[in-house]
Parts: structure tokens; C-alpha cells; sequence
């Protein structure tokens, strides 16, 4: 792990940031499966105890601030799964980060997805760079796999042009 730091340590994270059009497609994904999800809970509860669930008398209120609720326990769940990746972060090549590029504690992840209750939350993501309060507060970021790659690559490129890597020369076949 802590060469893995080390290699963490000299990329740009900033640099790896995923993009607002990409956070808003997760976003999107995200909260297509967070429906479906509560519906299929929904659909059992029903099957389990018919009748127990009815929408006649739902204070709007509460009912908000349940979905909030159940959506930062369901993300979190996700992202804790799957190590940092939501549903629209597997699609998108993206994924969470903690400022040395690891995958977030488990604090942070809980942190993060509680986060999103606040209001106005998702307006925060627009804007360059994409930096929304729930990464901001998390110490975390949605870094973009691609761009990570690129950097982590550029490093044993260079080094490779130097001769570093090698010890045969670069020009051995010339």
C-alpha cells in the first residue's frame, strides 16, 4: 500500500478531475437506480404486508426527508460495495477518491453520501472545477480512471525516455 501511495503522491488529482458533464450523467444514472431500487423494496414490502403501505395521508415534508435518507444509505451502501463507484461511476469510468488518491475511508464514504442532503448540494457541481460541497466536505474527489491512467503512465514514460527504467539504450536496434 504505501508504494501505491507513493505513486499517488506524485499525480496531479486536480488534474484527474472528472468533469461536470460526467457528474451529471452520474447523477442522473445514480438516481434512475435509487428509484428502481425503492420501488422493488416497495414491491416487497406490499407483497409482505399488503396494505402497509399507502400514500393517502404523506406529510411532503417527511416524505422528503425520508428519500434523502434512504438515498444516502443506499449510495453509501453502493459505493462502500464497490469500493469508491456508484452505478453511474462504473458507467462513466469514474470513481471516489480520498485527497491521496485511495479509496475513501469508511467515514468519508458515510460523510460524503450524507452530504447530499444539504440543500442546494447539487447545485454546487457546477462550475470548473467540479468540486461539489459532499467532495469538498469529504475530503474526497470523482476523479475520471482515464486521466488517472494518463498520469500514472506519463511517469514511467518519462522515465523510460531518460533510460531510466532500462538499461539497455534506446537506440539498440538502430
Amino acid at each position: 500500500m504505501e508504494e501505491q501511495t507513493k505513486i499517488y503522491e506524485e499525480i496531479d488529482l486536480e488534474y484527474c478531475r472528472a468533469n461536470t458533464n460526467k457528474r451529471f450523467v452520474n447523477y442522473l444514472i445514480d438516481i434512475i437506480v435509487f428509484y428502481i431500487i425503492l420501488i422493488f423494496l416497495g414491491f416487497v414490502i406490499e407483497l409482505a404486508f399488503p396494505g402497509a403501505i399507502h400514500y393517502d395521508d404523506v406529510d411532503p415534508i417527511l416524505d422528503r426527508i425520508v428519500s434523502l435518507i434512504l438515498y444516502a444509505i443506499v449510495m453509501f451502501a453502493i459505493e462502500a460495495a464497490f469500493q469508491g463507484k456508484s452505478v453511474g461511476k462504473l458507467i462513466t469510468g469514474t470513481k471516489a477518491v480520498n485527497v491521496n488518491g485511495e479509496t475513501p475511508s469508511f467515514l468519508q464514504l458515510i460523510a460524503r453520501n450524507f452530504i447530499r442532503a444539504v440543500p442546494f448540494n447539487a447545485l454546487s457541481a457546477f462550475g470548473r472545477p467540479c468540486a461539489p460541497w459532499h467532495d469538498k466536505w469529504s475530503n474526497t474527489y470523482v476523479i475520471d480512471e482515464k486521466l488517472l491512467a494518463l498520469q500514472q503512465r506519463k511517469d514511467v514514460f518519462f522515465k523510460e525516455l531518460r533510460g531510466e527504467a532500462s538499461s539497455a539504450p534506446l537506440n539498440e536496434g538502430y
